[in-house]
């Protein structure tokens, strides 16, 4: 069997450096907030460019506490809008709807996935004061689109790059004003999951963020811990989300390869692109190989159950990601009427592939010829 991802075999690789850090751990008897959180929040911002990065419990809490820091910083208040793809997982707009916010629902790119740029602008109102997109499956968005959008309208910018770990956007290096560079560097932030699944996993749940804001993270470091700076003072009305100090540990042993393990990804990517000939399979469109890191590779087809039922029979495991679209959740019912084709399309065809930094290439060659067989 083609396991759609093979955990066991990717952690594998790790479980002697696992055994030592856990010992450390252990025996310095420092369990919460100590010092491979520490090493490691610095050696995520260093990885992303970034000037902070906070350590929180799990991708959620990270989006849930960048919005709550906005507010505690009045750049966001209980009731303002925030623009969001129609089409991403559950959690990003759970995040907005947990801190009174309201979410505005955009049709993302039937190419690509992301969210479409063109369509964002008809969605701003006077309420609109931020716009929460996803890199969804692990490719980049049209940032230099949606940041031009953002600064027209005084807009922030946070990124769910809860699937992405590895992909970058610099604004440095884009041709233009250094009052543009200026504020998007100040107003822009992210959110990441190191849920097991990620490019970059943990054995547990983790998250964290990034963000070049003083304010903000000054903010989110205290929010995360009860609202508390100083042990007993507690300032504001924080949560308990912190970053496991077991699973930081884990964590800054993988970190060091996530470069090296998107780029196998991107090798597998490159060969089922170029290599699955069947007209009854819609490829994904990649705009550039460099701004993707394939946390999924998601294909399309009108017979998405018959495709999958007749590649388990031939051994290959696959995933839906997502089966049912976020409006038509039970959970959202309010929003069950509401029409979003693209978004419903999307959901009713889609079917992830393996992927995984330990495929081998005989493995890909496999699931290849069993899709153009199709």
């Amino acid at each position: 069997m083609i396991k759609f991802l093979d955990l066991q075999k990717i952690n594998a690789q790790y479980q002697e450096q696992f055994q030592e850090k856990l010992k450390l751990v252990l025996d310095k008897g420092w369990f919460i907030l100590g010092d491979e959180v520490k090493t490691f929040e610095t050696n995520f911002a260093n990885y992303c460019g970034t000037k902070h990065c906070i350590g929180v419990g799990n991708g959620l809490d990270a989006l849930i506490l960048i919005l709550k820091g906005y507010i505690e910083l009045g750049t966001l208040q209980k009731g303002d809008e925030v623009i969001v793809p129609a089409n991403t997982y559950i959690a990003t707009i759970l995040a907005i709807l947990q801190v009174d916010l309201v979410p505005v629902l955009v049709e993302p790119n039937i190419e690509t996935y992301n969210i479409n740029p063109n369509l964002i602008e008809e969605k701003i109102s006077s309420k609109t004061k931020a716009i929460l997109l996803v890199h969804l499956y692990g490719q980049l968005c049209e940032m230099d689109a949606i940041n031009d959008i953002a600064i027209k309208h005084d807009l922030v910018v946070i990124e769910d790059a809860a699937q992405a770990h590895g992909v970058q956007y610099s604004v440095s290096s884009i041709q233009c004003s250094e009052t543009r560079n200026l504020k998007l560097a100040t107003r822009n932030s992210s959110a990441y999951s190191f849920y097991p699944s990620k490019n970059l996993g943990a054995l547990g749940d983790g998250g964290a963020i990034t963000t070049n804001d003083d304010e903000l993270a000054k903010v989110i470091f205290s929010l995360r811990n009860y609202g508390s700076e100083k042990k007993y003072h507690n300032e504001l009305l924080g949560i308990n989300s912190r970053l496991d100090e077991i699973q930081a540990a884990f964590l800054n042993e993988k970190l060091p390869n996530l470069d090296s393990d998107n780029n196998q990804r991107r090798v597998i990517a490159k060969r089922y692109l170029s290599e699955i000939k069947n007209i009854k399979i819609v490829l994904p469109r990649v705009d550039s190989i460099d701004n993707h890191v394939f946390h999924l590779f998601v294909i399309r087809t009108k017979n998405r159950q018959e495709l999958q039922d007749y590649l388990l029979k031939n051994n290959i495991e696959t995933v839906i990601h997502y089966p049912i679209a976020p409006h038509k959740q039970k959970a959202l019912s309010s929003w069950n009427n509401l029409s979003f084709p693209i978004t419903e399309k999307i959901h009713d065809e889609v079917l992830s592939l393996p992927m995984s930094p330990t495929l081998t290439n005989d493995e890909v060659s496999f699931v290849i010829e069993i899709l153009n067989r199709y």
